[in-house]
C-alpha cells in the first residue's frame, strides 16, 4: 500500500492504515497539523457530542437564489470533467471512515467550486487550481496513458506519493506539488467548517456546562492565584 495523502485510509470504501508526513496519524491528529481550525485542541477528547449541533446543516454551500434547496447544484466554475476529478481527488484526502463521512459526504467539491467562483475569487488561485487539475490529467497521461480518473487506484495513487510529499517529490514535480499542497489545504477547510468536520472533531461550541467546577487547584497552584481575591497573589516575575 503506498503512503497516504491525508487522510486515515485509501479511496472511500477501501481498508488498511496508511501512513502520513512519514508516519501514522489519524485525521484528527492531521489536523493539528493542517491548523484550520482552533479546535484542533480538543481533538483529543473522547467525550461523545450529546445531540447534534445543527441537525438541519448539511453543508456549509449557500443555496444560489431560484435553485432548489436538495437538487445537485451545476458547478458555477468547474467543468464537469474537472468536478468529477475534484471529488476523487477529494475523498483521496479525506476518505470516509467508521467515524464520518467523506470530504465529498461534507460537500467540499461544491464548497471549492462556490469560493472559486464568486466574482472576487483570486484569479490567480482560479488559475493554479485549474492548471493544477490539468496537469494532474497530463501527468496520467504521460506515465499510464489515460486521465487521472481512468487510472487505476494503484496508478493514482504512486502518482499522488509524488506530489503528496514537498521534501521527497521528485524533480520536476514542483507544479503538482504546489497544487496538491493548496488543494489539500482547502479541502481540510472545507471538510473541517461543514457539520460533519465539527461532529468529526467532537466540536460542542459555545454552550453551557453544568458540570464545570472551575479551573483544578494543581492550575491554580501553578498560576499562583486563588478563587479568593482578597488572597490572590501573583508571584513576581523574574527580571
Amino acid at each position: 500500500m503506498n503512503e497516504a495523502l491525508g487522510g486515515e485510509r485509501g479511496a472511500v470504501g477501501e481498508g488498511g492504515e496508511l501512513p502520513v508526513l512519514g508516519k501514522e496519524i489519524s485525521r484528527r491528529r492531521a489536523l493539528k497539523v493542517l491548523g484550520v481550525l482552533p479546535v484542533a485542541t480538543a481533538l483529543g477528547a473522547q467525550q461523545p457530542v450529546q445531540k447534534p449541533l445543527t441537525p438541519a446543516v448539511t453543508s456549509q454551500v449557500p443555496t444560489k437564489p431560484g435553485a432548489q434547496p436538495h437538487s445537485p447544484p451545476v458547478p458555477s466554475f468547474f467543468n464537469a470533467h474537472e468536478m468529477r476529478t475534484v471529488r476523487m481527488l477529494a475523498d483521496y484526502v479525506i476518505p470516509r471512515d467508521a467515524r464520518s463521512g467523506s470530504a465529498t459526504d461534507a460537500k467540499v467539491p461544491e464548497y471549492m467550486d462556490y469560493l472559486l467562483g464568486e466574482k472576487d475569487a483570486s484569479e490567480t488561485t482560479r488559475t493554479e487550481m485549474r492548471g493544477g487539475l490539468a496537469w494532474l490529467d497530463a501527468e496520467s497521461g504521460r506515465r499510464f496513458g489515460k486521465r487521472f480518473i481512468e487510472a487505476t487506484d494503484a496508478q493514482r495513487r504512486q502518482l499522488l506519493d509524488d506530489i503528496a510529499y514537498p521534501e521527497k517529490a521528485p524533480a520536476g514535480m514542483s507544479q503538482g506539488v504546489a497544487f496538491f499542497n493548496r488543494f489539500r489545504d482547502m479541502t481540510a477547510s472545507g471538510f473541517y467548517s461543514s457539520a460533519i468536520g465539527w461532529h468529526d472533531v467532537q466540536y460542542i461550541g459555545n454552550v453551557f456546562n453544568p458540570g464545570y467546577d472551575g479551573c483544578p487547584p494543581a492550575a491554580l497552584e501553578k498560576l499562583g492565584v486563588s478563587y479568593d481575591v482578597m488572597n490572590t497573589r501573583v508571584a513576581p516575575q523574574e527580571k
